[in-house]
Formats: C-alpha cells, sequence, structure tokens
C-alpha cells in the first residue's frame, strides 16, 4: 500500500522505515533534507517539499503526519487542507491534543477529506517492537487502511490470550484499536500517557526511597546499601510490578548506577497535563497523575535521584534530552 509520512524524526523514521520493510510504498517529506536523503537511501521514496509528496502519491492519498502537537501539526494539516483532494485522508500519529482533532476532522470534511487521529505508542523502539496503536475516526477509512496499522502493529507476540475474548475486535489483541469517532484515539492516548506518569513516579519515588536507606538520617543499624540496578533486575522476572517501564529502568541503572548523566529536570510534553484538565470536567478523582504532575513542576526547582530516574525512563522510552543536563556531577 502507498502512504506518505510527514517528518522523520524519532518516531516517524521508525515508522516510515518499519512499513518499507513489510512491503509498503511510503514516499516521505522533511524540512531536513539529510534526513530526506537518508530515508531515500534505505529505500523509501524523497520528497522535496510538501507539494511534492502529493504529486507523488496516486489518489486515494494517504498521508501520515509524525510531528510535534502544536503548530508544526496544525500548520502542516492547513497546508494539507488545500492540497489533498476529496477521498484523501489524512492521519495524525503525534501527541495532538484531542479537541484540535475533532476540529480539524470538521475543516477537513468540508472538502471531503478524512482525517483519522492515531495515538501511537512505542517511543522510539517502535522499529522492532511495534506500535501500540489507539485510532479515531470514520470505521470505513480505518478498515481501509487495515494493512498499514497492521504491519505498524507488534502483533501478538509472546504475549499470553485473555480468557473470554471471544467475538471481540480481533485488531486489539494484534496492539492495535478503532476507539471511536475522531479525537478520541488521542482522548485514550492522552489517558495512557497520564497513567505513565503515575507509573514513572512510582518507580521514581520507590527507588529514591531504596537509594536513601544508606544515609545519616537512619540509625545504623538500619542502614541497607542497596545494589538499585539488582533490584531493577530482580524484580522484572516474576515480580508483580514488572514492565516494560521496569525494564527500562535497569537498562539505565546497569548503565550508570547514580544516573549522574542527568540533572533530574523532567519536562512534561502536556498530555498530562490534559490528562488531569478532562478529569477535572468529568469530576473524576485523579490524585496519583496529578500529583506525578506537579512533581515533575517541582524537579525543575531541585532534584532528587528519583528525578534523575524519572529523566533516565524518559530518556529510554523516547530518546528525550533533559534541556539542562549534568556536567557529570551527580547530586543526591
Amino acid at each position: 500500500m502507498q502512504i506518505g509520512i510527514v517528518g522523520l524524526g524519532r518516531m516517524g523514521g521508525n515508522i516510515a522505515r518499519r512499513l518499507i520493510a513489510h512491503g509498503h510504498d511510503v514516499v516521505a517529506f522533511d524540512r531536513n533534507p539529510a534526513a530526506v536523503g537518508k530515508f531515500a537511501a534505505g529505500g523509501g521514496t524523497g520528497a522535496g517539499e510538501l507539494d511534492d509528496l502529493v504529486r507523488r502519491l496516486a489518489p486515494p492519498r494517504a498521508v501520515w503526519v509524525m510531528l510535534p502537537a502544536g503548530s508544526p501539526t496544525e500548520e502542516t494539516v492547513g497546508r494539507l487542507s488545500g492540497l489533498l483532494q476529496e477521498g484523501d485522508i489524512v492521519i495524525d500519529g503525534g501527541n495532538s491534543f484531542y479537541k484540535d482533532d475533532i476540529r480539524r476532522a470538521r475543516m477537513l470534511q468540508s472538502s471531503g477529506i478524512h482525517y483519522l487521529d492515531v495515538g501511537t505508542s512505542g517511543g522510539i523502539w517502535g522499529y522492532e517492537r511495534g506500535y501500540c496503536m489507539m485510532i479515531g475516526g470514520e470505521k470505513e477509512i480505518v478498515a481501509r487502511l487495515d494493512p498499514v496499522f497492521a504491519a505498524l502493529a507488534p502483533g501478538l507476540g509472546q504475549i499470553a490470550r485473555t480468557p473470554h475474548r471471544e467475538g471481540r475486535d480481533p485488531r486489539v489483541e494484534h496492539g492495535y484499536m478503532h476507539v471511536g469517532p475522531a479525537g478520541s484515539g488521542h482522548f485514550v492516548k492522552m489517558v495512557h500517557n497520564g497513567i505513565e506518569y503515575g507509573l514513572m513516579q512510582a518507580y521514581a519515588e520507590g527507588f529514591d526511597i531504596l537509594k536513601n536507606r544508606n544515609t545519616e538520617m537512619v540509625a545504623a543499624d538500619e542502614r541497607f546499601d542497596i545494589d538499585l540496578a539488582d533490584v531493577a533486575e530482580v524484580w522484572r522476572r516474576g515480580s508483580v510490578i514488572s514492565s516494560w517501564l521496569l525494564d527500562l529502568t535497569s537498562m539505565a541503572l546497569a548503565e550508570n548506577p547514580q544516573l549522574s548523566e542527568f540533572e533530574g529536570e523532567v519536562a512534561d510534553s502536556g498530555e498530562g497535563r490534559w490528562t488531569v484538565h478532562a478529569a477535572i470536567e468529568e469530576a473524576v478523582a485523579a490524585p496519583v497523575i496529578t500529583s506525578a504532575l506537579y512533581a515533575r513542576f517541582r524537579s525543575r526547582k531541585e532534584h532528587t535521584f528519583g528525578d534523575r530516574l524519572l529523566s533516565a525512563m524518559r530518556n529510554k522510552f523516547g530518546g528525550h534530552i533533559e534541556q539542562h543536563p549534568a556536567q557529570g556531577k551527580a547530586k543526591a
């Protein structure tokens, strides 16, 4: 199947590569000519400009936008609305705010252009592991692009089948789901990322407690010098709290137990805030996610070991780089 990709960054480039590896015809554009050249050298078709990408696609076209939320995505979708034709499809695979998706879908619908919002989880590991996708938009359009989603998804893999799922959508077990109308895909991904905040914060606080057991604040006979890298590793194996985030934590601690390359200034990319706003709109109590978000705000003024662990996890799953990385100096 032919598809266009706009944005060859950490995730967009891997999405394009994975589609090519599964036999799809991918035309890609990025404002960085070097990224386009590297992509073309790997078997894809490069485009010099956005209108060039559209010309290289056969109708009905499908263009996957993989750019940062906000102005970059907004401007690109706006330009595509003037370049595409009735029956074409725009896919936003970034982390856009779901209310923006609803507005964009309505705007494109007036020109007969379809819009899908695809909440995409998998980070920089998606090329090898596949991507979990939560899709919003018209059912028929999602079905039309099923070969693309099936190629990007992780598939059944080695995960045990859940009992009593007979009669349910089989795509879900393969790692992708049609959630509902426009906006619903990114809404589910938003809450997914809010939960991620809470999980990461729990790990960070737990390991901070373990690390600080060997301090003067604790009675001498109650101090333990605990190997955090080994704790993370043993918890990966049979523990109730095992997870991919713990896998990445174990990896980071094995590489550098002090995490001294991180300052501990933890950014937030918006989804946690949006999740808290949604909870307020719905009058749903969300104390864990809210506290995790506030902890990130606090980390920008004072840094703990737990904050460095949060930065390490973000770096491992998403390639996120601290704005002010440590200069080799570790802080307790």
